[in-house]
């Protein structure tokens, strides 16, 4: 029958209460600490910045090879197998062997328990390719060894990214992984992206490494330039220390000499090894390296042990709270390129708001007439949940702090149009239980219970096809989706709650009139 018990009653306000508040936070401030969500607005609607960036993954495989080759040489020399001429070409290791050990290298190599070539039983493959011919090796990365290279690479490469925008103070940034060595960057609200793409685009690979004039060099030499692409100067390839031993790196003034500097702080680590290696060679100068390039190479006057030291150059303010943002986030495993970049200007996206809103008013409008013109007092009641529908809506989306886009608007105008189309279903039905039933409340019974098979299938139907999306889906996809299942629930509670409560009031009040509907 239609009825609602006090509880259920109160606990159908309540919901609509609460949501609607959540709806109307988005309009109006409420001076609360208790809810401060709010509906973020997608690229589309409020402007911004979108850029794909693309990984180079080569410099990953040749630096994962080299480090391969040490631990190959120290391992299999510790067994004293005779192995001798390591070299690496073509991203391949080769080495040859004692004849009298060649099977032995095959069993430390190809063995599924090996720690230097590990096994991975779900893909029947080592991380390794191992040729071999007569006492001549070679290992190179299998299929899956490079899937697993690039995987991780691109793990690493989107959490560094995410730090480099975070510090920018960027609100609500998307970044997404795409495919196997593509990243997505979505900055709402940014229409110039030309510092972020600056700082996106450097790997940040810091090293300390002594400027070298011994052609003979242990280590060997290289020539590197300034940043200036101007001066030059000869640098020894050992690494004093890396990028990984920083803890913390911030702009500041020099006040001696009036120059901005990044000041950095190392973990024990690095501070143990700086202290040693400026100890060691007092009056020499130090290269400063970033991504290749020499940023400053000053002499070591005294042994710095205490951890901390500076990043002099000719520095902007900017450019050395830049720096220092890169350092502090941490350098990135490989390359990435800019292969595809947009900018949506704010006017463009109050354009498509507008377009959007006109459009959802437009259809509103149409049904909430047709509404009332097909069932009078029961239209008003339908057009009544439909707007406590939408604000439920709004208020579920304000709770998750989802961002609207407008093929999410576009989710919002369908729920509209399947809102009504169960209450026709239900109030078509209910006309025909009156030309068979005399009583007007068990007619009207009868038509919720008997048209809410049809109404769920049909939901059901339409909810799957929502999940699908967004299981299947990307980027405006997603956002069409979440907003058109979420309106599928709050349809069923503004109908069969909602819409039936306030129906339920006005049969029983009139139920001896000849006709209600």
């Amino acid at each position: 029958m239609l009825y609602f018990s006090k509880i259920k009653i109160i606990t159908v306000i309540l919901i609509t209460v609460i949501f609607t508040y959540f709806s109307f936070s988005n309009l109006f401030k409420f001076d609360d600490n208790f809810f401060k969500n709010k509906i973020n607005l997608g690229l589309d609607l409020q402007g911004g910045s979108y850029l794909l960036l693309e990984i180079d993954n080569k410099p990953i495989i040749s630096q994962t090879l080299q480090s391969k080759l040490i631990d190959l040489k120290k391992n299999l020399n510790d067994k004293n197998f005779g192995t001798r001429n390591y070299n690496i070409k073509n991203n391949k290791i080769f080495f040859e062997s004692d004849p009298f050990f060649i099977d032995q290298v095959k069993e430390v190599l190809l063995n599924k328990n090996s720690d230097l070539n590990p096994y991975f039983e779900k893909f029947k493959t080592h991380q390794y390719i191992v040729d071999n011919d007569e006492n001549y090796f070679s290992i190179y990365l299998s299929d899956y060894g490079i899937v697993l290279l690039n995987s991780s690479s691109l793990d690493q490469a989107v959490e560094i990214v995410r730090r480099r925008v975070d510090e920018t103070g960027t609100n609500e940034p998307n970044i997404l992984k795409r495919g196997n060595n593509r990243i997505l960057v979505e900055l709402p609200g940014l229409d110039d992206p030309a510092r972020i793409k600056s700082l996106l685009g450097k790997t940040a690979n810091l090293t300390f490494q002594f400027v070298s004039s011994k052609e003979n060099d242990a280590f060997g030499t290289e020539i590197l330039k300034f940043d200036n692409d101007i001066d030059q100067a000869t640098v020894s390839k050992r690494i004093i220390l890396n990028g990984d031993n920083l803890v913390d790196a911030k702009p500041g003034m020099d006040t001696q000499n009036n120059e901005t500097i990044v000041s950095f702080t190392l973990d024990r680590v690095g501070a143990k090894k700086f202290g040693k290696a400026t100890t060691k060679n007092v009056g020499k100068q130090l290269a400063i390296i970033l991504d290749g390039k020499i940023i400053s190479a000053p002499s070591i006057r005294e042994p710095i042990v205490g951890g901390s030291g500076q990043i002099s150059g000719d520095f902007t303010f900017q450019s050395a709270t830049d720096l220092a943002l890169l350092l502090r986030s941490g350098a990135l495993p490989a390359p990435m390129n800019i292969i595809e970049e947009r900018t949506v200007g704010p006017d463009l996206g109050k354009d498509s708001i507008k377009s959007g809103i006109l459009s959802l008013i437009i259809g509103f409008s149409l049904v909430v007439f047709f509404m009332i013109y097909k069932y009078r007092f029961f239209g008003l009641i339908a057009n009544l949940a439909l707007v406590i529908n939408l604000f439920i809506l709004t208020g579920v989306l304000t709770l998750f702090g989802a961002t609207l886009t407008l093929p999410g608007i576009a989710g919002i105008i369908l729920t509209v149009g399947m809102a009504v189309d169960a209450n026709v279903l239900i109030f078509e039905r209910i006309k025909e239980e009156i030309k068979i039933e005399n009583n007007q409340i068990i007619a009207f019974d009868s038509g919720y219970v008997k048209s809410r098979t049809a109404i769920i299938d049909a939901n059901i139907t339409t909810l799957i096809a929502a999940i699908i999306l967004f299981l299947m889906g990307s980027g405006p996809v997603k956002g069409f989706s979440v907003t058109l299942g979420i309106g599928i629930i709050t349809t069923l509670f503004s109908v069969y709650f909602i819409a039936r409560l306030l129906s339920s009031i006005y049969v029983k009040a009139n139920k001896d009139k000849p006709k209600i509907i």
